[in-house]
């Protein structure tokens, strides 16, 4: 509660960032001085730098695991971009409140898909970016740019056109069947869970209380979890994640380690 007086506290902008640049190297800083140059009053939030390199759905997945998190209003600005300079355009973007700026290679996919209203732009004005733009870093010369003058109130069809099909990534989906569901890992975190693309909302409705064995190489689970620690330490067991998609773990260890699994392995669920 504010103290009785005391006046609000002004509001500045609030922009996320998002890349596969590291922390060792001047890039996010570089990206950040851009941003800063343009708009001084920007509160500047790392989500990550830590992607693996040009991974776009590794990206694209901790987008859409952080994004709706944010107040409305937040500019998310995220590189990942390994066609750099090429012919892929980029984009700004309007999704269900939140603004996005990066690459258009289906780095925003995820948040897209899920948007209840969508406006995305080609950033084609060169207004709103840096004077010289570089071949290999378009994340310091337009997009960072791009998200301070938005940060500004810049309104979006004043950085380009409109775009009407966004790139999608090829990302899996589950399929279901009577008797199986069929999924895929598509991340792996820190810890070393095994992150499914099975979301938990459409597979507690087709369990419907139904046994069932989960496959995955080598191991068979025949239950869900509730938590990490169910297990015995070093133990595999599958549960939620906090994300809302099946994941497999072990309590107290990495599953990617001790499976020897990662990025692509089958998920097979049966009820059969």
């Amino acid at each position: 509660m504010r103290p009785s007086g005391s006046a609000p506290r002004p509001f500045r902008p609030l922009i996320t960032l998002l890349t596969d640049f590291g922390a060792r190297d001047p890039y996010v800083a570089a990206m950040k001085g851009v941003i800063l140059a343009v708009n001084p009053e920007a509160e500047l939030v790392d989500l990550s730098h830590e992607v693996p390199p040009q991974d776009i759905a590794a990206g694209a997945f901790f987008l859409a695991a952080a994004v709706p998190y944010f107040p409305p209003g937040t500019i998310h600005l995220a590189v990942v971009d390994p066609g750099v300079g090429t012919a892929r355009r980029g984009l700004a973007a309007k999704a269900g409140g939140h603004f996005l700026v990066g690459p258009d290679n289906g780095l925003f996919h995820l948040v897209f898909r899920e948007a209840s209203a969508l406006t995305v732009v080609s950033l084609e004005n060169p207004a709103y970016f840096r004077p010289e733009v570089s071949p290999t870093f378009h994340g310091r010369d337009i997009f960072a740019p791009v998200a301070a003058h938005l940060s500004l109130g810049v309104p979006l069809p004043e950085l380009g056109p409109p775009l009407r099909e966004p790139v999608r990534l090829p990302f899996p989906e589950p399929v279901f069947s009577d008797t199986r569901v069929e999924g895929q890992i598509v991340a792996v975190d820190r810890f070393g869970n095994l992150v499914s693309n099975i979301p938990w909302e459409a597979l507690k409705h087709w369990l419907t209380g139904r046994p069932f064995r989960l496959h995955l190489g080598s191991l068979v689970l025949t239950n869900l979890s509730r938590t990490y620690a169910d297990a015995a330490p070093g133990e595999a067991l599958a549960l939620v994640g906090s994300h809302g998609y099946l994941e497999i773990a072990c309590n107290q260890a990495s599953a990617a380690g001790s499976l020897g699994l990662g990025v692509g392995a089958a998920v097979t669920i049966r009820c059969d």
